[in-house]
């Protein structure tokens, strides 16, 4: 009861439910024939030429070819069939089964009677055969005319076809020197398959699996074909060599490279042999010499590979390091790169030629800042400049964070951002030929009171720049001839995106450049020919024609003479001219940087540590970063060797010529272990260490003349 009196009322049920939206679109049962389409598109029991039509296209050609050569096929059959047959014969009526068991046993002599005896029988027996096969054919021939003949000769060749056709184990069978094997596994798969077991890719009774036939692909074939399982297609890139020797054809002809991405796995190959040498042709004159104008966001045409695609070489956002040995066109490299940026109005150029030639002088007419030489003088202006550049850098990116996200969606600048002249963040593209030089001038600076040399802090400015400068439109591409550890500093290095190298003396300059383990993949620019002027390896940073997932590729730069720089330039002039960006030096306004090597200190964090540390050469200038205040007054008077071993991770005998050759000597001393035992080892004086260490300072110090900057 309720207080108002009245009975209760049972309630409805409560039921769950879901609001459901007609109005979303709804899935849909698939239909039967679209079901039956996936299947045929993905299943392994259909073959691929019933899948794709380049494929099938491929197929009918290859049926076609069969149809044509069947008769050429089935002759040389029958006549490899008579070859074996006679063969057999003549072994058979010479006895040489039993007489190669006589010579084995040593007793040919005493059935030499024998043998002699059973060869004449057997010839009796041949022409026995021969006369009846002659008298049944003329019977024949009498009595049913020479229908029953031809019909019997036909059995016979498809007899002789049979026992010569090719198989693997048959002895007889295969010619001794084959030739040029690039048609011929074309034709016949199995031709492939034994090169491959000749190199040792695969096992003797392993074999492979063809994913995409043989096409026609440029002037070459291209296959891909899968491996046995375990075996991996970066074996194949790694010894292209001996697969090269084994298909009889050059190494520059055969490219072979891993299938990846969807398409591929650890096992697919895919391979490209070019009828002839594809670089034996005359280069192609650069496509930009008849531009009106490019853009500079957009790749620059570079060369060919040898597939006769286009390469085109992404600048924007990257950076480019071209290493050779002196007339391998290296320059020319550097000057295709550069073409592109120069037809771009709004593209502000820094150039710097070390080689102090007449191969950039062209440039003068479009650079902002341009200057040619190999003096101290060339280097501390170098300097000056990438430290405006360092400057314009970080005020770009304070800049960039007041700009709003329409503007600027990121970090970086875009294309619109490149082309305001309000904004001022114009792509600015800085190129160095012959860096080494700079890279090693051993003039004396002096930076915010920090003493080091002016290759040292060359080094820094670039490698800071290779980091940070393309996010905010700084393009840096140096090339050298001189690709060595020594020379380009591994962090300097290690932040270049692009690399190309043309021929260098051995695969460890061709690593410096391309990077490490690289000749391991295939990709060694010291076997490159000495006639194949302007070909190398480019390893680039983003996509190309070869696809985004190849690591790199042979290319033959684009031919681009002095005549045609010339003209690129000068097109490049007229475009600034017209839009108003001459500036610098093209414009006579040869300015001097404005400076603030404070704040490019603080920003590239050089200068630390003692002034010794920043002139003294490896490894002494780890000893004194390791040993700090002990080789002051208040300082350990002995350092064990195996204490400096381990510090600078070098081996002994390296440490102990390298201390021996600024007079240190080690000597022995106690000294007491972590366990409080006291032991005799060798090392070295911190005394004489100091001294050495004074010397070499005064001397590198002195060298080379002084600067302040």
């Amino acid at each position: 009861m309720t207080e108002s009196g009245a009975l209760p009322v049972k309630a409805d049920p409560v039921l769950d439910g879901e609001l459901v939206d007609d109005t979303l679109p709804q899935p849909r049962r698939r239909a039967r024939r679209n079901r039956l389409a996936m299947w045929w598109l993905h299943s392994r029991r259909v073959p691929l030429w019933l899948k794709n039509k380049p494929q099938a296209v491929q197929a009918a050609k290859d049926a076609v070819a069969c149809l044509v050569m069947s008769p050429v096929r089935f002759l040389g059959a029958v006549v490899r069939g008579g070859v074996a047959g006679a063969r057999w014969w003549r072994g058979w009526v010479t006895v040489r089964d039993y007489r190669a068991a006589a010579e084995e046993s040593e007793k040919l002599a005493d059935k030499f009677t024998e043998i002699r005896g059973l060869t004449l029988f057997r010839w009796k027996v041949t022409g026995l055969v021969l006369a009846g096969v002659a008298l049944a054919v003329a019977m024949v021939d009498l009595l049913y005319g020479a229908d029953p003949l031809w019909i019997a000769g036909a059995g016979g060749s498809i007899a002789l076809a049979i026992l010569g056709r090719r198989k693997d184990g048959s002895p007889g069978r295969k010619p001794a020197l084959a030739g040029p094997r690039t048609l011929t596994w074309t034709m016949d798969p199995q031709v492939l398959v034994d090169a491959f077991r000749d190199a040792k890719l695969i096992g003797k009774d392993e074999s492979l699996r063809l994913v995409e036939r043989a096409t026609r692909v440029g002037d070459g074939w291209a296959v891909t074909v899968d491996l046995p399982a375990t075996r991996k297609a970066a074996d194949v890139v790694k010894n292209r060599d001996a697969l090269a020797s084994a298909l009889a054809v050059d190494e520059v002809q055969l490219i072979v490279e891993r299938v990846r991405g969807n398409g591929g796995h650890a096992g697919r190959v895919s391979m490209w042999v070019a009828d002839e040498d594809p670089y034996a042709s005359p280069p192609l004159r650069t496509p930009l010499l008849g531009a009106a104008q490019w853009d500079a966001w957009r790749p620059v045409p570079f060369g060919r590979d040898a597939r006769d695609r286009r390469i085109d070489l992404p600048l924007v956002w990257t950076s480019l390091l071209v290493g050779a040995i002196p007339r391998q066109g290296k320059t020319f490299a550097a000057r295709l790169a550069a073409s592109g940026l120069i037809l771009d109005a709004w593209v502000r150029l820094y150039v710097a030629d070390f080689k102090a030639g007449k191969d950039w002088d062209s440039a003068g007419k479009v650079a902002h800042r341009f200057m040619a030489g190999d003096e101290s003088e060339h280097v501390l202006a170098l300097i000056g400049w990438l430290a405006e550049l360092v400057a314009e850098v970080q005020s770009r990116f304070r800049r960039m964070r007041d700009l709003d996200d329409l503007t600027c969606p990121e970090s970086k600048v875009t294309p619109e951002m490149s082309r305001d002249k309000a904004l001022d963040m114009p792509i600015t593209a800085i190129f160095i030929d012959e860096v080494q030089v700079p890279l090693e001038d051993r003039t004396s600076i002096e930076v915010q009171g920090k003493r080091l040399t002016a290759g040292e802090y060359v080094g820094e400015l670039l490698t800071w720049l290779a980091k940070k400068g393309p996010a905010a439109g700084v393009v840096l591409v140096l090339a050298t001839q001189r690709p060595d550890s020594k020379t380009i500093p591994s962090g300097l290095r290690a932040v270049l995106g692009s690399r190309f190298a043309l021929r260098v003396m051995d695969w460890r300059d061709s690593n410096i450049v391309l990077g490490e383990q690289m000749n391991t993949r295939g990709f060694d620019s010291s076997r490159l020919l000495p006639s194949h002027k302007g070909v190398g390896i480019l390893r680039p940073d983003g996509d190309t024609a070869a696809g985004a997932d190849v690591l790199a590729m042979t290319v033959r730069t684009y031919y681009m003479p002095n005549e045609d720089w010339r003209t690129i330039c000068e097109q490049g002039r007229a475009l600034r001219e017209a839009a108003g960006t001459l500036t610098g030096h093209a414009a006579g306004q040869d300015l001097t940087p404005v400076l603030d090597h404070a704040l490019v200190v603080k920003e590239i964090g050089t200068g630390g540590g003692s002034d010794a540390v920043g002139e003294l050469p490896e490894p002494f200038a780890s000893i004194v970063d390791y040993l700090g205040d002990d080789l002051g007054p208040e300082g350990r008077e002995f350092v064990p060797t195996a204490e400096l071993l381990d510090a600078l991770k070098i081996d002994r005998m390296t440490l102990a010529q390298q201390m021996s050759e600024v007079g240190c000597r080690p000597t022995r001393d106690r000294i007491t272990t972590e366990s409080g035992e006291t032991r005799q080892v060798r090392g070295y004086r911190t005394a004489e260490i100091k001294s050495a260490v004074d010397e070499l300072t005064r001397q590198y110090g002195n060298g080379g003349g002084g600067g302040r900057v």
